[in-house]
């Protein structure tokens, strides 16, 4: 492992499948590339945009608000989110918006965290579709642009795609989770996630933002297109630099690649890291292991052939054969830990697709 982590990255920089990668596996810590075309060397302890492994951290933060008993796994949550309440669902996903009927049941935290809400990505094209990019709450829309709760009611004001708890989407169960948190602590999501999550379990480069302070470590972002890589934000600048205008708690984080570690180390100890109890071992089975009703996991609901021996967890996806856990991001990142307490985590800042793909799978395969 001593080489074969560098020299996997070193290839890939080379063949121009990404500019800058870190990552970590087994020990060795290896970085290859640039922090921006053009610019420094990449940095290990470059800060990089999450994207959807911060599914996995709001999962956390949720379930350590049940264990100090401020909400249940089967509470509604339109207590907290009044917007939820009296939703309608749709007669199929697929049909026109006026096509609906009232939900039978409220959404649960459990439904956010499993993605079984009736909020989320549609893969084929519909009428919710078409609304969804329209009121700027698709999955491809950067919800940084919205506040928080223009966000959530943008959404709201949407039927469900299906009964709660009888289907699955992905994504934004987990724009609304972040909400959740936020009003259930009464504070910032910032705020709770840094005194309550964050710092215990010295995560101190992981936010949603970067400050000014460490902005020079955060890392440009890239899509490929067909006359190569094409900026879509700055280093050390972009959205994610300094204070947001405003509230943020449907977003993703920011960290790096030993603050991930860290993260992922504690899962792989069943809730506990450094000696420090995080979240329970119980609630850490839940979180990495299938969770996801059969029935649910039809193939409209992700990519084609998504649920062969694959599952999902609280945030998180799992291999239903090998027991391995974890998840990428949008930008090229990804986690995952083995059975045997193996951890390994990779960032780059590149879109995900064909130049970049053949990266994190690559990563996740590699062995000793």
């Amino acid at each position: 492992m001593t080489s074969a982590l560098p020299d996997l990255l070193e290839r890939h920089v080379a063949s121009g499948a990404v500019p800058g990668v870190v990552a970590a596996l087994r020990g060795t810590v290896a970085a290859a590339g640039v922090m921006s075309v053009g610019g420094p060397p990449m940095r290990t302890d470059a800060i990089m945009r999450l994207r959807s492994m911060t599914k996995a951290v709001t999962s956390v933060a949720a379930l350590r608000l049940v264990e100090a008993g401020h909400l249940g796994l089967d509470d509604p949550v339109d207590r907290w989110l009044p917007e939820l309440a009296d939703r309608q669902v749709l007669k199929s996903p697929t049909a026109d918006l006026g096509a609906t009927s009232p939900a039978a049941r409220p959404i649960t935290l459990r439904h956010l965290l499993t993605s079984t809400s009736g909020y989320g990505m549609p893969v084929v094209e519909s009428p919710l579709r078409e609304a969804m990019a329209a009121r700027g709450v698709d999955v491809g829309a950067d919800p940084r642009t919205l506040a928080a709760d223009e966000w959530l009611a943008r959404l709201a004001a949407l039927p469900l795609a299906f009964q709660p708890g009888e289907g699955w989407r992905y994504h934004h169960s987990f724009g609304i989770l972040g909400i959740l948190v936020a009003r259930v602590a009464g504070r910032p999501l910032p705020d709770h996630l840094a005194e309550d999550l964050l710092g215990p379990l010295g995560l101190a480069d992981t936010g949603l933002w970067v400050p000014a302070a460490r902005v020079d470590r955060l890392a440009a972002a890239y899509q490929h297109t067909d006359t190569g890589p094409v900026e879509v934000e700055p280093a050390a600048g972009g959205a994610y630099a300094g204070d947001p205008p405003f509230d943020v708690s449907h977003a993703e984080l920011v960290s790096t690649v030993a603050d991930y570690t860290r993260f992922a180390r504690m899962l792989a100890g069943g809730g506990a890291l450094d000696g420090r109890r995080i979240v329970s071992e119980a609630h850490v089975r839940l979180m990495t292991s299938d969770q996801v009703p059969a029935a649910a996991k039809t193939p409209d609901s992700f990519f084609p052939g998504f649920w062969d021996g694959s599952g999902w967890g609280f945030g998180l996806g799992v291999d239903t054969g090998s027991g391995r856990y974890g998840w990428s991001g949008g930008l090229g990142t990804t986690f995952f830990v083995d059975p045997d307490g193996t951890v390994g985590v990779l960032l780059t800042q590149v879109e995900v697709g064909a130049r970049a793909q053949p990266l994190i799978e690559e990563f996740q395969a590699l062995r000793p």
